[in-house]
């Protein structure tokens, strides 16, 4: 301990116990003596502790994050702003982003995802985008587990909720269940926007003596402490830390999207961010940082909705739907009368200066005065240490056959009717999803489709991790996660542009869990790189487990491509009988970490299926070619469950049974999870088998679409209207009971 950090300790005796509240290290709060020069006020201590909470700071992760691909021609911003924006052509932009709210959502359902929605929605349209989707990728416990359904319930209400009220399409997303979550859910919201390639608006602050406006909703004391609650583990105290979790209002959300959008049209913004993680705080020392500048605020103009709120308060306030803004001189009124109009409160509460120091008065004393320069460069950077995941065998399907006296169908029933695989229905439904009437493909399918205003161009997006792979081999399940948005966007007929990734992990100062993190983000790298699919941008959740009990580790990515023309986009629903049906890739049966060896055999065990990135680039080329020339008629990657269960959907989809002719397949071949698949059907086989050939891609035959049941050649038979009952029921029974 330096001599100024035991003075500290002296002369405060709490010290050591505001420190554990604000999740410092006394290392940590050794150097920000040294950065002040002195003791710290206790807002200057919590602008300190906000700033260098791993939520905040990125403080574990920053050293591997930085070897992600990050650039190719149509990137025009990747990490490090609100959100990523790449080209999309005829001088348009994609803005998107994907960003956690999993311990606020676990202590506050509802207003947890509500408010993590409403998060996302902000980092989108303050880059000048209007947002045009929200996605989602739940994960809760155990459902026997007595909190699981109730996550469920407010998880999903607040979604909607927000979503509906603010007038956004949710259209697609994903849902899973496993044990690992019981005391530690996980909430990833997604939006995509879309902007004039040459309006984007960024945060760096610029123009000394320019006004710092605030605008919104005005200032509570909801969130308190958010970003630092955000940074650790749960524990048995986990509903004592309800007060910080922030409260919603998707329709001032509304007139907020409204009234920036209208300002941002008078050319009167120079910089602008949303009040985030850690509010004002990191707002304001973000915007300053960008532009090497100071910035003075008089907390007392803070529009307040609480009486006798204190600097610490003001500055750390999580409240809901506000933004910061740094105007051209003179643009005050004009701005004032927009945001007036929307009913929003708007105030001049600073200014830049050039002293680069962050300083903040409160009836007239100042209560912050911190160097934005070294509180930002000198934040923590930890290269934690990591041990590799030991490598599981791989395992051979001969040793897991079909149950005795079980066929391929009645191990199909069970899986489509068990948690990870029953139909999400229940969930979509409580989704708006053709708001704004441009949702071509909503949930359901491999990958949403949105048409774009004014033209027949259209955006597809897709959420996609195996948390079971990722846990298995850290590496593999980071490009699987790829790989799978990689393969949705391709069945829907979209090119692939660009990545959005939100890495779900648990404590990293445990080397096991930092270990998966860094295999996580190799795994990654390696397929943007193949897939010449670009991180643009993304959001780190460590701290992910509950009394030492970590999650599955969950890098989610979220992926967007772009499809010319919308009237060509496939979908996976079989559309008449008659038809042929292949499956792309080839069939090796791997059922390691598969969903069939989990819910048949009750083994979590054995290695992923491989993932071979040049096959998954050569497959997706060709699936896309061939939706463009309008030779195939469906098309559905092969996922969770395998090809008998890919092929029960499409089915299901399109109320259209098929007739397989398939001889002598065992259980690895129907429930198998090998990559690189797709399941198409085409009204000319010769066509598609020369095609494939020319291609060198490998395919097999299956048989042809018809009736209304599954049918196996000397298998037997399943009605479609029973496998329905069983696959939409699940849920709704669960929920209900």
């Amino acid at each position: 301990m330096t001599m100024a950090a035991k003075k500290m300790t002296e002369l405060n005796p709490g010290i050591d116990k505001l420190l554990a509240e604000h999740g410092m290290t006394r290392e940590e709060y050794d150097v920000l003596l040294g950065v002040l020069g002195r003791e710290p006020s206790l807002a200057e201590f919590g602008v300190a502790a906000a700033m260098w909470s791993e939520h905040c700071s990125y403080k574990s992760t920053r050293v591997w994050l930085k070897q992600l691909p990050t650039k190719a021609p149509h990137v025009i911003c990747g990490p490090g702003e609100n959100a990523g924006v790449i080209d999309i052509g005829d001088g348009q932009a994609a803005v998107f982003k994907i960003e956690s709210h999993n311990h606020p959502s676990y202590i506050e359902p509802y207003q947890g995802a509500a408010t993590g929605v409403g998060g996302i929605l902000r980092d989108v349209f303050t880059m000048g985008a209007r947002p045009i989707a929200n996605l989602n990728a739940l994960r809760f416990g155990d459902p026997k587990h007595p909190k699981t359904k109730s996550l469920v319930s407010g998880v999903v209400a607040g979604i909607g909720g927000y979503g509906n009220c603010v007038g956004i399409p949710t259209v697609g997303g994903e849902t899973n269940f496993h044990s690992s979550y019981n005391g530690n859910c996980l909430v990833n919201a997604m939006t995509v926007g879309i902007a004039d390639k040459n309006k984007i608006f960024y945060s760096a602050a610029a123009g000394i003596g320019n006004p710092v406006v605030y605008v919104g909703s005005k200032t509570g004391r909801d969130g308190i402490k958010g970003a630092t609650m955000a940074s650790g583990e749960f524990n048995a105290d986990a509903d004592a830390k309800r007060p910080t979790v922030q409260v919603g209002d998707p329709f001032a959300e509304k007139l907020l999207i409204e009234a920036c959008l209208e300002l941002m049209a008078t050319d009167s913004i120079i910089s602008i961010q949303d009040m985030g993680a850690a509010g004002l705080t990191s707002t304001s020392v973000e915007m300053a940082s960008k532009g090497n500048l100071g910035i003075e605020l008089d907390l007392d103009k803070v529009p307040q909705r609480e009486l006798n709120m204190s600097a610490y308060e003001i500055m750390l306030s999580e409240s809901q739907e506000r933004m910061l803004m740094v105007l051209k001189p003179g643009r005050e009124a004009d701005a004032a009368r927009i945001f007036h109009k929307w009913e929003l409160d708007f105030a001049v509460i600073g200014k830049l200066t050039d002293t680069g120091h962050l300083v903040c008065k409160r009836d007239g004393k100042t209560e912050v005065d911190i160097p934005v320069g070294p509180l930002v460069e000198q934040s923590p950077l930890y290269n934690r240490p990591w041990e590799p995941t030991p490598l599981q065998a791989t395992i051979d399907a001969a040793q897991y056959p079909l149950p005795k006296d079980a066929t391929p169908f009645t191990v199909l029933q069970k899986l489509m009717a068990s948690p990870d695989l029953c139909s999400r229905r229940w969930i979509w439904e409580q989704y708006d999803s053709l708001i704004g009437a441009n949702t071509s493909q909503g949930p359901g399918g491999d990958a949403a489709v949105v048409r774009l205003d004014g033209s027949n161009k259209a955006l597809a997006i897709t959420v996609d991790c195996s948390p079971r792979y990722c846990a298995a081999d850290p590496v593999m399940g980071g490009k699987q996660a790829v790989a799978g948005t990689w393969r949705n966007l391709c069945a829907v007929g979209a090119k692939p542009l660009a990545i959005t990734d939100n890495m779900n992990f648990g404590n990293p100062e445990k080397p096991r869990i930092m270990g998966q993190f860094v295999g996580a983000v190799q795994g990654i790298k390696e397929a943007c790189i193949a897939l010449d699919y670009p991180v643009v941008s993304g959001n780190c959740s460590l701290y992910n487990e509950t009394n030492g009990s970590p999650i599955l580790p969950a890098p989610v990515i979220g992926g967007v491509g772009l499809i010319e023309d919308v009237t060509k986009a496939a979908n996976i629903a079989f559309k008449g009988e008659g038809e042929a049906i292949f499956v792309v890739g080839e069939t090796k049966g791997h059922i390691g970490q598969s969903l069939y060896l989990r819910e048949i055999h009750g083994k979590e065990d054995g290695a992923p299926p491989p993932v071979h990135l040049t096959a998954e680039r050569r497959h997706g080329k060709f699936m896309r070619t061939l939706i463009a020339a309008g030779d195939i008629t469906a098309c559905h990657d092969v996922a969770d469950g395998g090809l008998l269960v890919a092929l029960a959907e499409m089915a299901l989809a399109g109320d259209v049974g098929c007739s397989l002719d398939v001889v002598d397949a065992d259980a690895g071949f129907w429930f198998g999870e090998d990559q690189a698949r797709y399941v198409i059907t085409t009204k000319d086989a010769d066509n598609f088998l020369e095609k494939a050939e020319a291609a060198e891609v490998p395919c097999l035959l299956l048989g042809q679409t018809f009736g209304k049941s599954l049918v196996i050649k000397g298998k037997g038979s399943l009605e479609l209207s029973s496998l329905r009952t069983l696959h939409e029921g699940w849920l709704p029974h669960y929920m209900s009971e």
